[in-house]
């Protein structure tokens, strides 16, 4: 995996995937609203920080993060769906404080992480503090839940729901309408693209490399970073097609 251009604490893209995008049906937008809006404005409960940052998320951001995350799942399930791969649907209930879901997808025993990015989006960021050397994941090696995943797979959306967010002024809101988001997400047209995958193996390599981008970096210039994240460029990871015959 290549490591990104450096200059002192900028850190620049040097292997990039072109977005190319498939449209999102409207009920799955819908479905995935009311969960994320119940998630963050109702019974649910989502950490205000990420491990290792400093940054205290609003609610306005959650719900983008929540929104975002979630949907990306459901995108690669009904891709998985569409090559006749037999997949269960993402976790869609709401747990309050401590509780979590502890796979995204699971694949003829395969567990695959899905992450989620904008559509210019160019790396794979996992939170350093969050993986052990093995590449198990931490927050739940320690309730005894699903650790160890066999893909990681980037699934980026457009447009960029923290933009939107951003242009009504509700990114840093902690009341915000239901209403006001129906009206935000309905007036887009949405769509995805899977802009690639590796393995836990490839994965446990870049860890043990210390292939990282630090907090307070700038991501190409221009935008910081809140915690030290591993990474991986888009331009490194395997394309959509293998994955699909992979998990056939």
């Amino acid at each position: 995996m290549s490591k990104m251009q450096q200059n002192g604490n900028v850190y620049m893209n040097t292997s990039r995937r072109s977005f190319v995008g498939n449209t999102i049906p409207s009920n799955q937008l819908e479905k995935v609203k009311n969960f994320a809006y119940e998630m963050c404005f109702g019974e649910g409960h989502h950490r205000n920080h990420r491990t290792g940052g400093q940054t205290h998320r609003r609610a306005g951001e959650k719900f983008c993060n929540t929104f975002q995350g979630k949907l990306a799942e459901v995108c690669l399930r009904q891709v998985l769906l569409d090559n006749g791969i037999a997949c269960g649907e993402p976790d869609f209930d709401v747990y309050g404080v401590g509780v979590w879901d502890d796979t995204d997808l699971v694949v003829n025993g395969k567990t695959l992480s899905v992450k989620s990015a904008a559509f210019f989006s160019n790396l794979l960021l996992l939170e350093s503090q969050d993986y052990d050397m093995d590449g198990n994941y931490l927050p739940n090696l320690a309730i005894g839940a699903t650790a160890s995943y066999d893909y990681y797979i980037l699934v980026r959306i457009k447009p960029d729901i923290k933009s939107l967010f951003r242009q009504n002024r509700l990114m840093y809101s902690d009341n915000i309408d239901k209403s006001t988001i129906d009206r935000i997400i309905t007036s887009e047209t949405w769509s995805f693209d899977i802009a690639g995958w590796v393995t836990k193996e490839e994965f446990v390599s870049v860890i043990r490399q210390r292939q990282i981008i630090p907090q307070r970096a700038l991501l190409n210039g221009k935008i910081p970073i809140d915690a030290e994240n591993f990474y991986i460029q888009s331009g490194d990871m395997h394309n959509a097609r293998e994955l699909i015959t992979r998990l056939k």
